[in-house]
């Protein structure tokens, strides 16, 4: 049986993993779950909300440390050992704040434990103003891919999964599918992508200085709170399309942020005064003070330019923006008790992507937290549910493909082994921890794993890219980085077969 150790039992964990895990116990795959967190964060007992309601997990607190250290103290060291051994632990779930990723996994992989990994991979405090600290991102990565390596010699069926929940949607299955398909009959690559993402986290002024989680004080933000999904997703997508002699083998990237003290200037102190009657009185801060605080914080929004080559020609020009200050629903002065889904933070996401004169793919999710009105459409525009994939192609070159279809809600539902996977976020989310839990019950291959470690050395380096460019630029330095991407293509999804039946 598996007993899993989940590090980091945050709103993410409890809002994903956990219920995620509980539907595991249910089915078999799971036996005795344990968490473990910094001393001061939560109760010994930790409540959560599974599929056949409340629950509570067991907690182990730790005395929180550095997160510039390489390897656990050694208190905290000799407790998690403790755990593994007392509790026959089998595998862990890596869930903390993401500067404390790597010292987590590096532990788990000495201990020959299989992990399921949190995005970002890694990052580091002040990445978005020191490049120093933004090229560790990809040394990280490096140093953790050998170390896997040398564990499963050791341990051959051990695994590191990362929980990039795009590679589990429908919408991106099936936008690959398309792609590959246009590539098979033209040889043509992805030629334009342009991503989009932004979640509406308005930050009043002081809670800038006030508010850590999700926030920027660390010296990183949105590329590092939900910036790692596009830059995985995006080398993915084109990856369908991608064929001998048009490897991928370096990136350009270009990046411009804005950081605490260009949204204060886009909406001053006074601006909020007048917007929130209160905000005076709850804003312990003048505004140089808030100036001078968030002087090194991160990033609020990043754009970023990429361009993608082989042997020295553009084969991709990309586009990855990454919002925080944008349309939001939040109305209220005081913070709401959830940051990470209330507040009024709310998705707007959108892709466009070229594949030549052959076919242009549209992804839109446009969700709002408006009301729905009595019987309406639940995954039209603006709700929850919402999300479409528009296809345009060709079809006066080649008369047997349709000129356009749209792929809405109903379309893109389709099954993951003998469950109906639905197109959302969340959803998505949870068939990443079912797969881990599969493999780990020998119920799937290693080769039908959609995430492990190995695929995503593209993903770290342009994070890496669009840190490098931000810190670089801080520094007064280039405003561009170029790095090499690996040579090997990123894997493609499972097929139909194997996305439908378990290993046997």
């Amino acid at each position: 049986m598996t007993n899993i150790l989940v590090i980091g039992v945050g709103p993410h964990a409890r809002r994903s993993h956990l219920p995620a895990l509980a539907a595991g116990q249910a089915a078999g795959l799971v036996g005795t779950i344990y968490g473990v967190d910094i001393l001061g964060a939560m109760d010994v007992l930790l409540p959560y909300d599974a599929d056949d309601g409340p629950r509570t997990l067991p907690m182990t607190l730790v005395e929180p440390f550095d997160a510039r250290l390489r390897i656990l103290p050694e208190p905290v060291r000799r407790t998690l050992d403790a755990l593994v051994e007392d509790r026959h632990i089998n595998a862990v779930i890596v869930s903390t704040e993401p500067a404390h990723h790597m010292v987590y996994v590096r532990w788990a992989l000495a201990r020959g434990l299989s992990v399921l990994l949190d995005k970002p991979l890694s990052v580091h405090p002040h990445a978005s103003t020191d490049p120093a600290q933004a090229a560790a991102i990809l040394a990280d990565f490096d140093d953790i891919l050998a170390r896997y390596q040398q564990a499963r010699q050791r341990h051959p069926r051990l695994l590191v999964s990362v929980q990039s929940q795009r590679r589990y949607h429908p919408a991106f299955w099936r936008m690959r599918q398309l792609i590959e398909e246009i590539a098979d009959e033209t040889n043509c690559p992805v030629t334009s992508v342009q991503s989009f993402h932004s979640d509406g986290q308005w930050r009043l002024p002081h809670e800038l200085v006030d508010l850590s989680y999700h926030g920027f004080d660390q010296g990183y933000g949105k590329a590092a709170h939900s910036g790692y999904h596009f830059f995985d997703i995006v080398p993915w997508l084109m990856g369908g399309a991608e064929r001998s002699g048009k490897e991928l083998d370096a990136v350009t990237i270009h990046a411009q942020a804005t950081r605490p003290g260009d949204f204060m200037a886009q909406l001053t102190v006074s601006d909020h005064e007048r917007l929130f009657p209160g905000f005076a009185a709850r804003n312990p801060y003048t505004p140089d003070e808030l100036r001078a605080a968030t002087h090194r914080f991160g990033e609020v929004d990043a754009f970023i330019s990429l361009a993608f080559k082989s042997r020295g020609r553009i084969m991709t020009l990309a586009s990855i923006n990454l919002v925080h200050n944008g349309f939001s629903q939040r109305g209220n002065l005081a913070p709401a008790s959830s940051l990470y889904t209330g507040n009024g933070r709310v998705r707007q996401e959108t892709h466009i992507i070229q594949q030549g004169p052959f076919q242009a793919l549209h992804f839109h999710s446009l969700q709002t937290l408006s009301s729905a009105h009595p019987g309406a459409d639940p995954h039209a525009v603006g709700h929850r549910g919402h999300v479409e994939v528009h296809v345009f192609r060709n079809n006066r070159l080649q008369p047997q493909w349709t000129e356009y279809t749209r792929l809405g809600y109903q379309a893109l539902t389709t099954t993951w082994n003998t469950d109906v996977a639905t197109p959302t976020q969340q959803s998505s989310r949870r068939r990443a921890t079912v797969e881990f839990l599969e493999y780990l019950n020998g119920l799937r291959r290693r080769e039908q794993m959609r995430s492990e470690l190995t695929s995503h050395r593209r993903a770290a380096t342009v994070m890496t890219g669009a840190y490098q460019s931000m810190a670089q630029q801080w520094a007064a330095s280039s405003p561009q980085a170029t790095l090499d991407l690996p040579a090997t293509l990123t894997p493609a999804p499972p097929s139909v077969a194997e996305q439908t039946e378990p290993a046997r």
